[in-house]
């Protein structure tokens, strides 16, 4: 396959992967932003929204205060931002039309149909009418497109350069997600209770006891909110119930989302599906790119969450993100266009 074929096809399911991602984060953030909370709490919230794209700065040179309106705003419509909804299925769509040759017809007339219709939703004024229904709408055509290519494009390099991309794009999202809203909540919590001052201490208190520490009732309905609102945010609230059968605890939550190879959206079920289809389309079962991706998803295969949370969350899922942006590096000059610096 041309390295440029691949390069758009890559791109086009990264694309519609991250439109889709940051659906899923606004949505639960303006869902939380309902609750009854301090407004402190809610900027703090959309800040932490921001810190996970790495766009807080642009937006604050572009927006100044931090406020719901114009951070939906910046996520979703703001043609200046690369990361905005309308930018990601923009980007999505043309990649699609540069390779259209290489896509089946409904797998091209599902990205066309996106890009039409989020148009007409916007200028109609559907998404600020009703911000939640135009996020389901987005993480729908996601599905859509997943759905059509899986069930119509021949199961050949095109294919696995396109899931390729959709689960580098997840593991990167999935880790950011994690990273912003763990801190978030444990920061909140600190702030509105008398609780111990980190996350492992916290996790090695419950695990000895294993239940959660006597709380009062505030501080069990932050909890329960908080926690499932994370959850909510990768699709894992029931698969969560389903699991443990048991209250949401914070070592259970991370487990869950970085560890667990059942769970769609884990760190270690997008790497699988990452190696798998490098596996397919490398002729060198030596390759640095390949063994730099078994590595990390030995990494995850092996690690226990009680370690990974003695060592530091923060810190191990900043070296995660590192780790997988320097396998994305890789992959682009060992199957994609070159890109210039």
């Amino acid at each position: 396959m041309l390295s440029r074929t691949a390069d758009h096809l890559f791109w086009m399911s990264r694309y519609t992967e991250r439109a889709e991602n940051t659906a899923r984060m606004l949505n639960v953030s303006y869902e939380t932003s309902l609750l009854p909370q301090s407004s402190a709490t809610v900027q703090s919230g959309w800040e932490g929204l921001l810190s996970i794209s790495e766009l807080l700065p642009a937006y604050t040179q572009g927006h100044g205060e931090v406020t719901s309106q114009n951070v939906m705003k910046f996520m979703v419509t703001d043609d200046d931002n690369p990361s905005s909804i309308i930018s990601c299925l923009r980007a999505a769509r043309e990649n699609a039309r540069a390779v259209r040759g290489a896509l089946t017809t409904e797998v091209w007339e599902t990205q066309n149909q996106t890009w039409l219709e989020v148009n007409r939703m916007i200028r109609s004024g559907e998404f600020h009418a009703d911000p939640g229904k135009f996020f389901e709408w987005v993480k729908f055509r996601s599905h859509l497109s997943r759905g059509v290519t899986v069930g119509t494009m021949l199961m050949d390099e095109s294919l696995h350069f396109m899931r390729l991309g959709t689960f580098l794009e997840r593991a990167d999202n999935t880790a950011r997600l994690v990273d912003v809203k763990f801190h978030a909540v444990q920061n909140d919590r600190l702030g509105a209770l008398p609780m111990v001052s980190s996350l492992a201490q916290q996790v090695q208190s419950q695990v000895q006891s294993q239940s959660m520490e006597p709380s009062t009732d505030s501080s069990q309905e932050f909890d329960f909110y908080h926690w499932s609102a994370i959850l909510r945010s990768v699709s894992g609230f029931e698969i969560y119930r389903k699991v443990y059968r048991d209250v949401i605890r914070p070592d259970r939550v991370a487990e869950l989302l970085i560890l667990r190879p059942d769970m769609p959206r884990s760190l270690r079920a997008s790497l699988n599906e990452v190696v798998n289809n490098l596996e397919a389309v490398t002729d060198n079962l030596q390759s640095e790119t390949l063994r730099h991706a078994g590595k990390l998803r030995a990494d995850l295969a092996y690690g226990r969450i009680d370690e990974i949370l003695s060592t530091g969350l923060h810190a191990y899922l900043t070296q995660f993100l590192e780790r997988v942006n320097v396998l994305g590096g890789r992959i682009s000059r060992e199957f994609l266009m070159p890109q210039v610096s």
